[in-house]
Order: structure tokens, then sequence, then C-alpha cells
């Protein structure tokens, strides 16, 4: 892992703009750094986080004898062994261990048109002098990130937004336009950034530039297919081979391991799976809360009594309000861009402390969207089942006095576009007409409702949210954040699902069957419980934490309320009548107040 920048403008007469980018990135590659300039105006440059292969031989960027090609990148390869033993036999000499060492040579040897057969999380600055072409890469899963701007043939990219702003003499201005999706999705659209003119590559975009900045043209990569045949019939004991076959992959690194374990079921049979395969217990973390708000929060409980039967012992990082108030103003200044999910700043925490034992942390992310384990999706194979007798129900009892908050969501949801009702589902709330006609346009619309369902969550929930959280929080500690249930043959066997058979079958029931014929039964029956913070009960009875967050929503409401729709005007001027209903918006705003305060004109 690694933090990766470019900087082309043929104005610049000297390295201190780049020097600034480098400088601000070093949390992401605290073990080595390095800027070269490869012509006038052209500046390539990488902070190292020592994964694989750590002699100073495998440092980056990485370039040949003659300096006619040169690579930064930050990621890891899942089949560079494989590309490795064809490239041996191709007569190519190595001199490191590394993965990176490997993509060099295969992009040396098969140009842009090889960038299809990597495997992996990915995201790299190629510069091809013999092509005169700069190459800006994003894996096709969306698990690396890599921000750019391009204005008049000056181009500056890098890994994080906040880092690239360093090589721009004004301070960042607010892209105001990102607040009205924010509100409802808790992120900026794809592509986009809080910041104007500041761009993300979307997963698996190529955009090919000139030496001299000029724009060339955009290319797409896709997840290609990972299994020898096609999958005839998805079955659990596929799933049961790619995991294994993923966990021993990700889980190892020439540097120390650990996980984030919640003791649920996604985590705990990751954890079980490895040490069954190698019998050696890792470190694990989870989050823990201070009494009285323990006893809706089960996690640590569980997670210490499955690593007492391996053997090894679990770290909870125990979070209170106090604790939360003295370490947000930490957070936000790590924080690249704001997302609204308090599972962000938890994935920060356990960093935090993790980064004292361990490189590289694994986590459960992905299964959900995969195998539809959320309870949206439940709701929504529901919907799809009598899709005219919700939508009536709708129009009669969504505002009916004795539904609860989550039934009331769902029929507010309903629309008679079943698109829109799932889009309405994944977000907090019904999406305004204007922006909901947007999102259908980006929507899939192959496979049948249900899978285009899932891809939805895949392109939007799982990209935009839940993997820049694992990728910054893990990142701003130095270290490197690994998902085993999005390596690519567990993805193809997904994709083979149908929308008949992801209907018919239970949520997640591959991964709990396999629990339960693993001995892990009570963690296959546990309720599946959201990963976040207890911020309705700190709001209730901690004045520290409800004077903040009301004072930053009002806040919000004063500078940014004519952007948000009439119906929530109530909500921004006074919050504390809204925490019961709307707890989650509500400590969102708050963080988009905070975050925009200390980071952009």
């Amino acid at each position: 892992m690694c933090g990766v920048h470019l900087l082309v403008d043929r104005s610049v007469t000297n390295q201190d703009a780049i020097n600034k980018m480098v400088e601000s990135c070093t949390h992401r590659g605290p073990d080595h750094r390095q800027i070269i300039k490869i012509s006038d105006g052209v500046f390539l440059a990488s902070n190292r986080l020592k994964i694989m292969d750590p002699r100073d031989e495998a440092n980056q960027p990485i370039t040949n004898e003659d300096k006619t090609a040169f690579l930064s990148w930050n990621g890891f390869l899942y089949n560079f062994q494989d590309l490795k033993n064809q490239l041996l036999n191709e007569g190519v000499i190595f001199k490191t261990r590394s993965d990176g060492e490997v993509l060099f040579q295969w992009l040396q040897q098969k140009g842009k048109e090889g960038i299809q057969a990597l495997e992996g999380m990915f995201a790299f600055v190629y510069v091809d002098i013999k092509t005169s072409e700069i190459l800006l890469v994003r894996d096709p899963v969306g698990m690396k990130s890599l921000f750019y701007t391009h204005k008049k043939n000056r181009l500056i990219c890098s890994s994080e937004a906040k880092c690239l702003t360093q090589a721009i003499e004004d301070k960042p201005i607010l892209n105001s336009e990102q607040i009205l999706p924010y509100w409802y999705l808790r992120t900026s659209l794809p592509s986009a950034s809080f910041f104007t003119d500041l761009n993300e590559l979307l997963p698996g975009q190529i955009e090919v530039f000139g030496l001299d900045g000029s724009k060339k043209k955009s290319l797409k990569i896709k997840v290609k297919s990972t299994v020898k045949g096609k999958i005839e019939s998805p079955s659990q004991s596929l799933f049961k081979q790619y995991l294994t076959e993923a966990v021993l992959k990700h889980f190892t690194a020439d540097v120390p391991v650990g996980m984030v374990l919640s003791g649920g079921a996604d985590s705990s049979l990751l954890y079980h799976i490895w040490f069954n395969e190698m019998g050696i217990p890792l470190p694990t973390y989870t989050i823990g809360f201070e009494l009285p708000y323990r006893k809706n929060f089960k996690d640590a409980e569980y997670a210490a009594e499955l690593t007492k039967k391996y053997g090894g012992g679990n770290q909870e990082i125990k979070i209170g309000p106090d604790f939360f108030l003295q370490s947000w103003d930490e957070y936000l200044y790590q924080l690249d861009q704001p997302i609204g999910d308090s599972a962000s700043y938890l994935t920060w925490a356990i960093a935090r402390e993790a980064r004292k034992n361990v490189k590289v942390l694994v986590s459960g992310v992905g299964a959900d969207e995969l195998f539809g384990g959320y309870n949206r999706h439940i709701a929504y194979k529901s919907y799809l089942r009598r899709p005219q007798f919700w939508h009536w129900s709708a129009l009669f009892f969504q505002k009916a006095p004795f539904f609860n908050r989550s039934q009331k969501k769902f029929l507010q949801g309903i629309h008679k576009n079943p698109i829109r009702t799932f889009i309405n589902f994944a977000a907090l709330s019904p999406v305004p007409e204007a922006l909901g006609e947007f999102l259908e346009t980006q929507y899939p619309r192959e496979g049948g409702d249900f899978k285009g369902a899932l891809t939805w969550d895949q392109q939007m929930y799982l990209v935009q949210d839940l993997l820049k959280i694992h990728d910054n929080a893990c990142m701003s500690q130095g270290i490197e954040g690994r998902a085993p249930f999005l390596d690519w043959p567990l993805l193809e066997l997904s994709n083979q699902m149908n929308s008949e058979l992801l209907i018919k079958t239970t949520p997640k029931s591959w991964i709990k069957e396999l629990l339960v014929a693993e001995g892990l039964g009570n963690i296959a029956k546990r309720e599946k419980s959201g990963f976040g913070l207890p911020i309705k009960e700190w709001f209730i009875h901690h004045a520290g934490f409800r004077n903040k967050l009301c004072s930053a929503v009002k806040d919000f409401g004063k500078k940014f309320g004519d952007l948000i729709p009439n119906e929530w005007q109530g909500l921004l001027k006074c919050p504390e009548n809204h925490i019961h209903a709307h707890y989650l918006l509500l400590f969102n705003v708050f963080l988009l107040s905070e975050w925009i305060n200390k980071n952009t004109t």
C-alpha cells in the first residue's frame, strides 16, 4: 500500500508542489518516500508502506535502467505469482519479491492492453516515455481510489483528495452540488468529490494522457473471468473452495496481519477458515461500548468467545462519548472525504489501536453486497413478490401512526418503478424526483430486478461508502486493509447467481450454512446488527455530545439550508426534536458540517 502522486505542469520549475503532496500523505506510506523528476514539469512520487518484500530494492516509484518507464502504485495483486511465472517463462529477470515489480514488468511487456489481466485492488500511474503516454488506472471493483484534476494540460493526481489539494495554491472550494446527494446517499456521487474541479476515477476507469498533460482517451476494464470454464451451478461447495483460497491469499504478507472481528457471520467465518487451514491465532480487534450502552451492542462478547476457542485473544477498543469528543478532531483531520456512516469512525478507532501491532487488517466487508445480507434486500424480495399489493398499501397506509420506523421507511420507499423502489430502500429516505431520475440512468439493467439491486449496492454503497471507509481508516494509520470476500472468483460466483436463485435463498445462506457445518451455529443464528455508534443513546444521555451535534447541525442549516428540501428545514432548525426518527441523518449532517468547516472555503 502506498500514496500515489503525479504532477504535470510545464510552468513548474521546482518540486515544491509535489513535495507538499508527498509530505501530506506520509500516513499512507510512512516507510519510504521518493520523488522522481521524469522531465521538465513532470514529477512522479510515492509514499510506501512496506508489505511485500520490505527491502529498499522494492521502493517506489519503480523505473527501468534506461529511464523510459515509471510506476507509482497502490494496491495488492492477487494473481501476481501467476503473472510473474508467465514473465519468467518469457525471460524476464526480477530483482525483488514484490508484486509492484511484477506489475511494472507486466506493463512494460504487455502495455495498457495487459491491464485486463490484472486481478486485485489497485490504483496506479504508469508513465511510458516510448509511447509518450501517462496512464491513470483504478481497479474494476473500486477498492482503491485515485483523484485527479485536469485543466489546460495541467494534470495532478493523488491517492487522496486532500493530498492533491496541497499542489493547489488556494484553499479548496466546496463542491456544494454534492450536498443533496450526500443527504440521501451518505456520500458524493460517483466520480465526484466535495472539492470543486477535483474528480475520482470510476472503478475500472483508465485515463490516458500525453506527456504534455493533454487528454488522449478513456478506457474501461471489467472484472475478468478467473475461473477455468463456466460455473454451471453455483453452490456452497464452490463457495467454500473459493473462500478458502481467498483467505489464504489475503492473509499472507511479510508483515504482521490482524483482523477486524465483529463476532458476526462474515468476519467470524474468515477467522475460522484461517485457523483451520494454518493453526495460527491472529490479533483481532473489536469495538466495545461503555456502560450503559453496552447491552445493545454484543460484538465484543461474541468476538472474545470465538478467539478464546482458538487460543487467541481479542482486543476490545472501548468507545464512550467522552473518548469520541476527545478524538473527533483528530479523526476529522484524517478523513479525506466525508462519508455519512459512523462505521467510518469506528474503523478508524480500530486501526488507530491496531497499528501498534499489525500492518495489515482483514475485514469481512463485501459479503452482504455479494450475497444479499442487508435488511433492505429482504424488504425488496418482499416487494418483488407482490409489487401491486405493496404499491396499493403505500398509497393508503404509509402515514399510519401504528407502524414502526422500519415499516414506515418500507412503505414510504415504494415507487411505481421497481428500480426507484430499491434506490429508495438503499437511501436514508426516499430521494427527490430529480435525483432519483439521475440515479435511474446509472442503475444496472441486466440480470433481473433483484440481481440489479445487488449490483447497485456493489457499485454505490460498497464503493462509495464501505470501501472508502476501510481504505481511508486503515491508511490513515499506515495499515493496509484487505477484503477476502471481494476476491475475484467469489465475485464471479456471485455474478453467476441469477435473480431467481437469489430470491429463493435466504440472506447469505451459504455463509450461515457453512458456519453451522463448521460448528459455529451460535454465530450463524446471531441476529444481524449494524456496525455503528450508539448515536441516539449518546444524544439523549450525554449533554456534551448532544450540544456539539446540535450546534453543528444548526450551523449547517444556516449556511446550506437553501440546498435542502423544505421538508427537512425543521430538522436543521431544531435537531433535538428529530433524534428518534432521524438519528442517522443527524449524525451525517453533523459530520458534513464539521468536515466542511475544516477543509474548504
